[in-house]
This record gives C-alpha cells, structure tokens and sequence, in this order.
C-alpha cells in the first residue's frame, strides 16, 4: 500500500495478525525487504510493518525533502494511518538514528527498541572519497559497498549480494548522496541514556561499516538493553542471519 505524508508517498507493507507490532525502517539505500527474511517469520505471531523510506524502492518522495524531521515524521504517519497506537520500532544500521529520534520525540507511542547493527553518529562532511564514488560509477560503488556488507564466510553469500544490489539500484545516485549527506552531524549518542524503554541491540561481529563497539557504547547508555553479538555476521544480519535475528527478537520480547 502507499500511504501519504505531504511531499511523500510511502511504501509499506504490513503482515500478520499478532497482538503486537514491530515497525521497522532500512538503512541508507536499503528499502523494506531488509526486513523481508526476519518478517517472514515474525508475522507468524506479531503483525509486522515496514515501509521503503524516502529516497528507497517504490516510495516517491523529492530528494531534498529528505530530511531527519521529514524520516522521523514518517514514521509517525504510517503509525496514525495504521491505527498503530503503540508498536516496537527496529531500526537498521542508519536507520538506528532516525528511530532513536522517534522515540526521543513521543516515548510514549512505542513499547520497545529494536537496533540492529545501528550507526548512532554521522561526524563526515563535505565531498567524501565514497561520495565522489557514488557521483562517479554508481554501480561500481554499490558493488564495493555490498561486499563489505556481506563476508564470503556468510550464508549464501553470493545470492544474498545479489540481492542486496538489486535493493540498492533501485535508489538514484542523487538520494544515495542525500540519504548520507542528511546525516552529517547527527549524534544521539548523547541522548541514550535518556531512553526508558527495553531495547535489543544486536551487531554482527565481521560488521565492516559501522564497528560492534558502536552496540556496546549503545548498551552501556540505555537502562533496559541487552546486547546480542551475532557470531560470522556482516552488517546486514537481517538478510543473512534471519533465523537469529528473528530468535533474539521473540526471547527479548517474550510476553
């Protein structure tokens, strides 16, 4: 379905039937089917929803409105348009800092917290060596940026990257650059300590894009935290490591 929030119309898909709900939000170029692998079993027993953020899949949203007020304010519309009055929210690697900043907005609207291998800080700035990649040879940088996602040691490696290429093609090289360049200077490091509600950390231990160290600092901030190092996984457990990722989720959130 699409749904709509002024200059944006989401796509979001929504399963399962449960008493609870997890809505969860990708990473950079990453759209919903990060979450694909995990949901398909999850929706077994929670109702799932997950969107393609602005500037990923089928969502048409204009590039410079992608914004972290407009990301966050997202997330709220797919909740209201849902009836969705409180749900766990899970955010994947740059994702991590937009649901953090939801929840730091309206505690009250979640009922726990889901970071899967989460980039918490952006300190770049200006035309980076990836950037000028990205503005270069599109398909090349992609390329790159997948093999240092997913290790050959990974289950189905070469089918999984290639489908993490897939999912990223489908992204512009201009909402690539804008879907980093949003970032630069966020930092809710800072603000953990300030969330009450449980929360799931989980990082894959080869994660060669954002450091497992970046998980441990997360969980020595947030009161009610565990953290879960996922032993052999890359930076995108949820497509790799669906079966642990899905496991640590209905344990840590057992009613």
């Amino acid at each position: 379905m699409f749904i709509r929030n002024e200059s944006a119309t989401l796509y979001t898909v929504d399963f399962g039937a449960g008493p609870r709900t997890i809505l969860a939000h990708g990473g950079w170029t990453g759209n919903w089917e990060l979450w694909a692998e995990p949901f398909s079993h999850l929706s077994k027993t929670w109702r799932t929803v997950a969107f393609d953020h602005r500037g990923t899949g089928a969502t048409v949203a204009p590039i410079e409105s992608i914004t972290m007020e407009n990301m966050v304010s997202d997330l709220f519309a797919i909740m209201d348009k849902l009836k969705l009055e409180t749900c766990i929210l899970a955010g994947e690697s740059s994702g991590g800092m937009v649901v953090v900043n939801a929840v730091l907005q309206q505690p009250h609207r979640f009922e726990g917290l889901i970071l899967v291998d989460a980039l918490l800080h952006n300190e770049n700035k200006g035309d980076t060596p990836f950037i000028q990649g990205l503005k270069t040879n599109y398909p090349q940088t992609i390329a790159a940026f997948i093999e240092a996602c997913i290790p050959q040691s990974e289950p189905l490696y070469t089918e999984i990257q290639s489908w993490g290429r897939k999912i990223l093609g489908r992204a512009t090289a201009e909402a690539a650059i804008r879907l980093l360049e949003f970032s630069y200077g966020v930092d809710v490091r800072p603000e953990l300590s300030k969330l009450r509600l449980p929360t799931l950390i989980l990082h894959g231990d080869q994660d060669a894009i954002v450091p497992a160290s970046e998980s441990a600092f997360a969980a020595s901030q947030i009161p009610n935290s565990r953290l879960l190092i996922l032993n052999g996984a890359g930076h995108v457990p949820t497509m790799t490591h669906p079966h642990e990722i899905t496991n640590a989720i209905n344990k840590f959130f057992s009613v």
